[in-house]
Parts: C-alpha cells; structure tokens; sequence
C-alpha cells in the first residue's frame, strides 16, 4: 500500500497516539502503534490492554491494509526530519516501508497487524456530552489528589458521580481530597472510577477552545473519551470507592477568608526551606486580622505573614506544605474560605461563594 500525506499530521499522531503503547509486554505488538488504511483514512492506535488511543489521519491513496510500527520513537523522528511538508510512505509485500519526501528516504520494518490484539468497541455505553474546556479543568483540578500507592487501588483513579444533571469529580489518597463540581445535562444516575493515567493523557489532548465538546461514554467496564479527532478509552477501575461525603465536615468554628495569591505566596517562600531530604510542617497561626506562618528545618527558619479576614476562636495548625499547596495552585478565585475545627483536624478549602470546589488538607501533628 502506499499512501501521500502531510508530515506534521502523522507526526502529531504518532507522538500522541504512542502514548498509550506498552512500555513492556508479553505481546510485542502492543509496544508499538497499529496503522490500518482504510477509503483515504489512516486509523493510527496505541494499546496496552488498559488504555488505548486512536485517531484518524486524512491521506491520498485508494489502497487498503495495516502494519504494526515498532520502533515508533524512531519512525517518529524520521517523519520530522523530512525535508517536504508533504512525504510518501509505502509498504511492500513483506513488510518494509519506504518513507520519502524530497531527496531523502528511508527504509525500515514493520510487523504484521495480525499480531495485533482486538480494538474494543468504543461506540457503546451510556454517553454524556460535556465541553472540553470544563473537562479539562474538572481534571486538573483534582487529579493531584489521587493516591500513587498500590495500598487502594480503586484511590489510583478518580471518582466520575452524576446525579440530577450535576457531576462530582472526586480524587483522594491518605492526606488530601478534592471534590470539584460541574452542571451537566444527565438527569440520570451514574457512577465510574477512571484510572489517573488516562484521565492525564485526556486532559493532555483536551482543547480549551469554546464549543469544542467531549462525548464520555461508559460501560460496566470501560469509558471512552471521544473528542477532536481522539478516541481515548481505557478499563474502569473496579472496588468500592470510599464515602467521601462522610469525611467532609458540614460545620466550623474558625472560618478565614483570605486572598489566595498572598496565601499562595507565602507558602511558595517557605518551600524554599523544605527538600526531600529536610522536611517539616509549616505551621500556620490564625489570630485578629492575620496568619503567621513559621517553618524550621536545618537549613534554618522561615516566617511570614499575610492579612486575614478571621472569625472564630484562634487556630494553630501545621501542614505539609506541598499538600497544602496543591490545591491553591489549581483554584482561579482571588479570595477562599477556610473552614476549621481545631489544630487536628482537617482543614477545608471552599469558594467564598459557591460549591464549585471543596478541598480537604489534613494537618500535620506539631511537636
């Protein structure tokens, strides 16, 4: 089969589509990228069995046929280095491509396609419409949160809850929660945890765009992702997710409005005390109009202070910086609400106004 087209589409396609290929594999053919050419449309896939990624490159040709490339770094590279915007690449009987463009060609192998595993189907399931932008943010927004740890591995994924057209995005590990919500049109009821890794190569391809829209469909075990000429779907992860509302405190007696970027600020200088090797808790006082913040380690002390809008009794509370952190740098507000009940219990992040984010931070125990 021989096929013309445009460079940086294929490029584009492989770079992204690769993604989703085997690092290692019992099947070899998983640890590179399927091409199928089909009425002018080369279909390129990345699968590992758990994630996959396809997307569709328009071409001229009027053949047929499919090859599985294995060194797709390498065809990659190769591709990118054409001297035309335009190239050629053609198979043979056995398997050589001839890729060319100007005056330079080259000429590597493939592997045949039947070594390839079966695609699942990606058009079944339940299916909610939602723009890519608000996606895109529902992720990034909480994706920090998820567990890295095998202790829980339905906390390696994040919770997808949809009720009377609301979604609730949930992710958690042992020291934070974030919760982000979001109006939908599904006036059903429907619940999925999706594996951290697809949802970061989703958001990695998610366009910020207005009226660009990603159509989520959802099985008993699978969701497909299918938007801007992507289709990303991956196996659900199974397990009992926890009760997170149970863990979200409905009532406080210290209540802080403050603005974010001083508070952000603040925190960034005291990071500059903490490495992987000197670690310490930051410790924040809450009193009058302000928060004072302290943090000793062997490379010596820190102390800050920023303007807070405090009602309640006085709280002193330590916390992991980073932890702390995470969820500062991804809310847009100017101002939050911090809502606590005492120096050992968890400290809760809102909007001012609002249930578009709820963030947990556990705190740290000071000596």
């Amino acid at each position: 089969m021989k096929i013309i087209c445009s460079k940086q589409s294929l490029y584009e396609a492989l770079t992204n589509v690769s993604k989703a290929s085997a690092d290692k594999s019992t099947i070899p053919a998983l640890e590179g990228v399927k091409i199928k050419l089909f009425n002018g449309t080369l279909s390129v896939i990345g699968y590992d069995l758990e994630l996959g990624i396809i997307t569709n490159v328009p071409v001229e040709s009027a053949d047929k046929g499919e090859a599985v490339i294995m060194d797709v770094k390498g065809f990659s590279s190769m591709i990118r280095s054409m001297p035309t915007d335009e190239i050629e690449i053609e198979f043979d009987d056995s398997l050589g491509i001839h890729i060319s463009g100007g005056t330079a060609s080259f000429n590597i192998n493939a592997l045949s396609a039947d070594e390839y595993p079966q695609v699942p189907d990606t058009h079944e399931g339940e299916e909610i419409v939602l723009p890519q932008s608000v996606l895109k943010s529902l992720i990034t927004e909480t994706v920090f949160a998820v567990a890295t740890n095998d202790t829980k591995p339905i906390f390696k994924g994040e919770l997808f809850e949809l009720e009377d057209n609301r979604l609730n995005i949930v992710a958690l590990d042992s020291f934070r929660l974030a919760v982000r919500t979001e109006a939908v049109k599904y006036p059903g009821k429907l619940s999925f945890v999706v594996p951290s890794k697809t949802l970061n190569e989703v958001s990695r391809l998610l366009k910020d765009e207005d009226g660009k829209e990603c159509a989520v469909r959802v099985t008993k075990k699978q969701v497909v992702f299918d938007f801007s000429g992507y289709t990303v779907f991956s196996r659900l992860l199974e397990g009992e997710f926890h009760n997170y509302r149970g863990s979200i405190p409905k009532t406080s007696v210290t209540e802080v409005i403050i603005s974010k970027k001083d508070l952000t600020d603040c925190l960034e200088r005291a990071s500059l005390m903490i490495n992987e090797r000197v670690k310490s808790p930051v410790k924040c006082m809450f009193d009058g109009g302000s928060v004072k913040l302290t943090c000793q380690t062997s490379l010596g002390k820190f102390e800050d202070e920023t303007p807070a809008d405090l009602t309640g009794p006085k709280i002193e509370i330590g916390f992991n910086c980073r932890y702390l952190l995470d969820p500062l740098k991804v809310i847009k507000d100017d101002k939050i609400k911090l809502m606590m009940n005492g120096g050992n219990l968890p400290m809760k992040i809102v909007p001012v106004s609002g249930e578009e984010y709820t963030y947990l931070v556990l705190p740290v125990r000071m000596k």
